[in-house]
C-alpha cells in the first residue's frame, strides 16, 4: 500500500493542499536539478581526468547512474526531513525482484506492440549490427529514474494528497503525454498513446507501494523499443543500435505504424496500452490499494 505522506509539510490542517503542491513543485526542481548536475559534473570530471577531447559512451552512462543515485537520495533525505516519515517507495531490499518484474513488463509489452505492428503488415523488422548498447542504457536508466520518480513519487503522490487519487491518476497522465508533444514527429494522437499507457506504472506503484519496477518497466519499454527493435522512442533515435530495425512500411498511415514517433504512438500501442493499464489498475483496487496506507 503506497504511503502519501501526512506529517511534516503534509500535516494535516489549514491549506494542506496548497501545501502539498507547493512541496510538489519544491521537490520536482530538488529532483531534476541534481540529476543535472550531478551527471554534468561526473562527466565533466571524467573528461577532465582523462583527457578526453570529448565524453565516450561509457562515461556518459557511469555518469547518468551517478546522476540517477544522486536524484534517489536528494528524494530521500527531502522526504525523511520534509515529511518526516520513513520512506518505504524506496525500499531497497525489495528493488532488484521489483526491478526485475518492471523490466519484464516494459518489454513484454512493447514486444506486443511491436510484434502486432509485424503481424498486420504495419511495419516491418530487419536485422542490424549490434552497436551504442551503453549509450541505450544511459537513455533508458535516465528515462526511467528521473521521470518514474517525478511523475510518480512526486506528480501522482502529491496530487493525491492534495486532491485525491482519480484526479491525481488523470493529471499525472495527461501531463506525460502533453510534455511529449513538443518532441519530434509528435501529435494529439502519439500523447493520446503515452496517456493510454499511464495505467501501468501507477498500478505497479500502487500494487507494490515502491518505485523500483516502475523504473523497470518505464526503461525495459524504452531500452526494448530503442535498442532490440531500433525504433523511435518518442520522436528520437538516441538509442537505436540493437540486433534489429523497425522500420513503417512506406504509404501505411502514422496512426498505424507509429510513423517517426516509434511504435508507441501505433493503434496497436494505444489498444494494448489501453488492455494492460486497465489490468494493472484493477489488480491494484483488488488489493485495495486505492486507498493510501496514512490516507
Amino acid at each position: 500500500m503506497v504511503v502519501i505522506g501526512s506529517a511534516g509539510v503534509l500535516a494535516d490542517g489549514k491549506w494542506r493542499p496548497l501545501r502539498a503542491l507547493g512541496w510538489l513543485l519544491l521537490l520536482c526542481v530538488l529532483i531534476v536539478v541534481t540529476f543535472n548536475g550531478v551527471a554534468k559534473a561526473a562527466l565533466a570530471l571524467m573528461v577532465a581526468a582523462g583527457a578526453l577531447p570529448s565524453a565516450p559512451a561509457s562515461y556518459r552512462l557511469v555518469a547518468a547512474v551517478l546522476g540517477a543515485m544522486a536524484l534517489i537520495a536528494a528524494y530521500w533525505g527531502a522526504v525523511r526531513f520534509g515529511e518526516r516519515r520513513t520512506v518505504p517507495e524506496l525500499d531497497l531490499r525489495r528493488a532488484p525482484s521489483d526491478l526485475l518484474l518492471g523490466l519484464a513488463v516494459g518489454a513484454a509489452l512493447m514486444t506486443a506492440i511491436v510484434g502486432a505492428l509485424w503481424l498486420f503488415g504495419w511495419a516491418s523488422i530487419e536485422r542490424s549490427v549490434v552497436d551504442r548498447v551503453a549509450l541505450a542504457l544511459r537513455d533508458s536508466i535516465r528515462s526511467g529514474v528521473l521521470e518514474e520518480l517525478v511523475l510518480r513519487l512526486v506528480i501522482f503522490r502529491l496530487l493525491w494528497r492534495a486532491v485525491g487519487i482519480w484526479p491525481a491518476l488523470a493529471g499525472a497522465a495527461l501531463l506525460f503525454g502533453l510534455l511529449h508533444l513538443i518532441n519530434p514527429d509528435s501529435s494529439p494522437f502519439a500523447a493520446a498513446c503515452l496517456i493510454a499507457g499511464e495505467g501501468v506504472g501507477i498500478g505497479l506503484y500502487l500494487i507494490t507501494g515502491r518505485i523500483w519496477a516502475s523504473i523497470g518497466m518505464h526503461a525495459g519499454w524504452n531500452f526494448t523499443q530503442g535498442w532490440i527493435f531500433g525504433a523511435a522512442v518518442s520522436g528520437t533515435t538516441d538509442i537505436a543500435g540493437g540486433p534489429l530495425v523497425l522500420k513503417p512500411i512506406p504509404g501505411v498511415p502514422d496512426i498505424l505504424s507509429g510513423g517517426g514517433f516509434g511504435p508507441e504512438a501505433s493503434l496497436a500501442a494505444l489498444a494494448i496500452s489501453l488492455l494492460a493499464s486497465a489490468a494493472f489498475l484493477w489488480w491494484a483496487w483488488k488489493l485495495g490499494s486505492f486507498a493510501a496506507a496514512d490516507a
